[in-house]
């Protein structure tokens, strides 16, 4: 019998589009998003995570960060200071050999790791969660009503969407849910640099263990112009037995503008290319060979945030100031990348320790939206410091506990005492 090949002509309907209800919708699949996806869930929530890519994981997978940072103290004996989902990746990775430790680069501990290894266990934590995982959505419109997000339109290739929700999560990185529905956002005066991260193989391990980073800043700024270079510094990290290696040494401006951020790709890829041309032309004992493995997407680092009910300063990061309702500690440097040349460094004394307040996740103009990850209300300067992995997974389990405890009512009038109760592994020791 022939193989049933029948078809049919029909034409799109303008007027339909598929609505989904749940309690906590969440923009943004990134390691903030995963976080407050995987805790809402775990309170009994009925949870939608939503992403324009068409994966999870945000710039963790895409941008190939390939690092944990802020998730320990500084000092001679780094602690662990954020747990939460933090304790089951480090488990799991570790278990798996999927992480290398890098102890004393800035004095406390980074935690290297294998990006498909992340990738999978985001993905069935996600599944294993029951979680709704709403990917190649791009964020249209946001229906609101007062002080109240009611749901967002989103865009899919496969027709539009609409995602109602009690509470809504704005884990996108750009602050793209407040910005959208029109609620007040901020945005650094001065530009502050991206990275376009790649690996590399066909590296000799041994010569690279032994190069030394102060002559490989000093070549970049002696001889980087010839190759079109401009940053001066950045890192390489790879693991002692070999293997690829992940780079971190370009800067590429990130602009909230669609046309722009495209072009962005592209040049930083070719800023990559270039790179790589430096490396095997001075230093070809250890990268003679060299090739790219995998070129990451570009990673924005900071760009715009919500205006929260306080936004974390400079000064409440440098003198670690406590707040009441203190939801997440970190000892991360200041890492400003606001020169194209350099990276502006401020690390700090044994011991030391910031917080960031719950008011810096809860928008100012609305009472069921709540902010995680690096689009939290920060100055460029304190948010440096509070963008990366380790508090991006505390405020992102803040910001589901604060939605939870808020219910139907305002997260500007919950039992904060109760909040920091449920966090207080991200708190205390």
């Amino acid at each position: 019998m022939a193989a049933n090949t029948a078809i049919r002509t029909h034409r799109r309907n303008p007027a339909a589009s598929r609505r989904l209800t749940v309690d906590v919708a969440i923009l943004g699949s990134g390691i903030a998003g995963v976080s407050a996806a995987l805790e809402a869930a775990r309170l009994g929530r009925r949870v939608a995570l939503i992403d324009a890519a068409p994966q999870l994981g945000g710039e963790s997978i895409s941008a190939i960060i390939g690092t944990f940072c802020g998730l320990y103290s500084v000092g001679p004996k780094p602690r662990q200071v954020t747990h939460g989902i933090a304790d089951e990746i480090l488990r799991d990775l570790r278990a798996a050999g999927a992480t290398h430790d890098i102890a004393g680069r800035r004095r406390t501990l980074i935690v290297q790791y294998r990006v498909p290894a992340l990738q999978r266990w985001i993905e069935e934590a996600v599944r294993k969660a029951d979680v709704e995982p709403v990917l190649n959505a791009a964020l249209a419109n946001v229906r609101r009503s007062g002080r109240r997000i009611e749901a967002l339109e989103l865009v899919t290739r496969y027709g539009p969407l609409e995602l109602a929700a009690a509470g809504f999560i704005d884990a996108s990185g750009d602050a793209a849910l407040a910005w959208t529905a029109g609620l007040s956002v901020r945005e650094s005066e001065r530009s502050i640099y991206g990275s376009l991260i790649f690996t590399l193989d066909g590296i000799v391990a041994p010569a690279l263990a032994k190069l030394d980073r102060a002559e490989v800043a000093r070549r970049l700024a002696e001889t980087g112009s010839k190759y079109g270079l401009v940053r001066h510094d950045g890192f390489m990290f790879g693991p002692p037995e070999g293997g690829e290696v992940l780079v971190n040494m370009t800067h590429i401006e990130t602009p909230l503008d669609p046309l722009k951020m495209s072009r962005a790709v592209l040049e930083g890829r070719a800023q990559a290319d270039r790179l790589v041309a430096f490396l095997r032309a001075e230093f070809p004992d250890v990268f003679g060979g060299a090739r790219v493995a995998t070129y990451g997407l570009p990673g924005a680092r900071q760009t715009r945030t919500i205006a929260g009910a306080y936004q974390l300063q400079a000064d409440d990061v440098r003198t670690g100031k406590t707040f009441d309702d203190a939801i997440a500690r970190c000892a991360w440097p200041i890492e400003l990348h606001n020169d194209p040349t350099n990276v502006h460094w401020e690390e700090f004394a044994d011991g030391h320790m910031h917080y960031v307040p719950f008011r810096s996740l809860a928008h100012a103009e609305a009472d069921n939206l709540v902010a995680a990850g690096r689009c939290i209300d920060a100055d460029p300067i304190a948010l440096s410091s509070v963008r990366v992995m380790g508090p991006c997974v505390a405020t992102g389990a803040a910001a589901a506990h604060a939605l939870d405890l808020a219910g139907s009512g305002s997260v500007h009038q919950i039992d904060i005492a109760a909040l920091r109760t449920r966090l207080r592994a991200n708190l205390e020791d």
